[in-house]
């Protein structure tokens, strides 16, 4: 359970450089890209008082905070930036993501579910479904998601990874090892020690 937590916080590191370190240039910016969130949270609000339905501020500045481990304001600007643009699966993955780590699996699955039916999402949508619905037991959806991320981004090494856990735990070994394999193949870090632990 421990190598499915750290996938999703690096789901949501990605998200996040890809989303602190671009849009915006400001000072926000730039104190969250050095690690001190506390200031990004201040430079966050100081321009969100100018411009408070700025989504991209939003998000940024809930990130800080779940930096923080401040996890109710986090989830309060993602929140807020949802109301203001409900199509936003970056958003969306970082709501599911809150969920996820709260084990709150149904919510999880819920908004990682409206994020993948968004034209352009990312494979990170269905594989944050895929693990949500591992979670709750639904192994054939959960392979089908994790196979759709795969599908979407062929170098996604945590949904190969997370397909080879499910399979082994579906006792296909054999197909299970192929996907650590994979996995290994694209330099996931967990893979390796799988494949020693379960591919003898």
């Amino acid at each position: 359970m421990n190598i499915i937590y750290r996938v999703g916080i690096v789901v949501l590191l990605s998200s996040a450089i890809f989303a602190c370190g671009g849009k915006t240039g400001n000072q926000g910016d730039v104190a969250f890209n050095q690690g001190a969130y506390d200031e990004a949270v201040e430079e966050y609000s100081k321009d969100l008082k100018y411009n408070p339905k700025n989504v991209v501020l939003l998000y940024n500045r809930g990130r800080a905070h779940e930096e923080q481990g401040q996890l109710d304001s986090a989830l309060a600007d993602f929140e807020a930036a949802l109301q203001i643009d409900p199509n936003n699966f970056q958003v969306l993955l970082a709501i599911s993501n809150f969920h996820y780590t709260q084990n709150n699996y149904e919510k999880a699955m819920l908004f990682a579910s409206r994020a993948e039916e968004i034209s352009g999402a990312p494979a990170a949508a269905s594989f944050m479904k895929g693990r949500a619905m591992h979670q709750l037991g639904y192994t054939e959806d959960a392979l089908k998601a994790y196979g759709n991320a795969i599908q979407l981004d062929k170098n996604y090494a945590p949904a190969y990874f997370n397909r080879g856990m499910l399979k082994l735990a579906l006792k296909r070994k054999r197909s299970a090892c192929e996907d650590f394999q994979l996995a290994k193949s694209l330099e996931y870090g967990a893979a390796e020690e799988a494949i020693l632990k379960y591919c003898k």
